[in-house]
């Protein structure tokens, strides 16, 4: 563990996952055993002395763009997404305190009795204190997804990268590698690249604000025990998105 340690180039991170990564083996809401998994994962990064932020995604409960295509009006179906994602960050807040992490959801919807409302200033405060601060609700307005918002965040909280945590892909692929056996992977890639090409990694608002602030992207699998750490340390495989 020292050694890693040693090798640890970040001391400010910021993690996204989405939130079916929450779902586990089930198609629908929170799998306690798979948040408990990623809780672990998150420790053993806190545990370093790393000051970690989290973003996590509202997709296994509610999805805006979802609701949005099926009729429902978008600004409504947004703040429903928004909503899914507090309670994703509740459950994560209770199984890291668990574990005996401190921990902040920190909600950019005012909700007082469950979260703290979003102020930069408290949320450095709680970094520096090396408390998990969860950011929920996006970021406060429709329109805008969580991936935006964990970029807005990263920025904001002056982290010196945001890891992608995906299930079941180690990195970023020129097409789907669940569906095409020959897809490519790319061991680094630009924005620009990302960009042009339209790859998923993130939407294309969150990309141009990553790329504005310069603000690195380590893509890699949330699958793997120990993957979080590893990709930390520059262990493992993951995709480097930069300049």
């Amino acid at each position: 563990m020292a050694d890693i340690a040693l090798q640890t180039t970040y001391k400010r991170v910021l993690l996204k996952i989405s939130g079916e990564a929450l779902m586990g083996p089930q198609g629908f809401g929170l799998h306690p055993p798979t948040v408990e998994r990623i809780a672990q994962e998150v420790k053993s990064v806190a545990d370093l002395g790393v000051e970690v932020c989290m973003v996590i995604g509202g997709g296994n409960i509610f999805r805006g763009l979802a609701g949005s295509a099926q009729g429902m009006e978008r600004t409504t179906a947004d703040y429903m997404g928004m909503l899914a994602t507090v309670m994703n960050a509740l459950a994560m807040q209770s199984a890291l305190e668990g574990l005996g992490v401190f921990t902040r959801v920190i909600s950019a919807i005012t909700m007082n009795e469950v979260a703290e409302p979003y102020i930069r200033r408290r949320a450095v405060r709680h970094l520096e204190k090396k408390r998990v601060c969860i950011f929920a609700a996006g970021t406060g307005n429709p329109y805008f997804t969580t991936d935006t918002a964990a970029t807005l965040r990263a920025n904001e909280m002056a982290c010196e990268a945001i890891f992608m945590g995906k299930n079941g892909v180690d990195g970023v692929y020129d097409s789907d590698p669940k569906t095409n056996p020959d897809a490519k992977r790319y061991d680094d890639v630009t924005y620009d690249e990302v960009l042009a090409k339209n790859l998923k990694v993130m939407d294309a608002s969150a990309i141009a604000l990553a790329r504005d602030n310069r603000k690195p992207i380590i893509v890699f699998s949330l699958d793997e025990p120990g993957g979080f750490l590893g990709i930390l340390a520059g262990q493992g495989t993951y995709t480097k998105v930069h300049a």
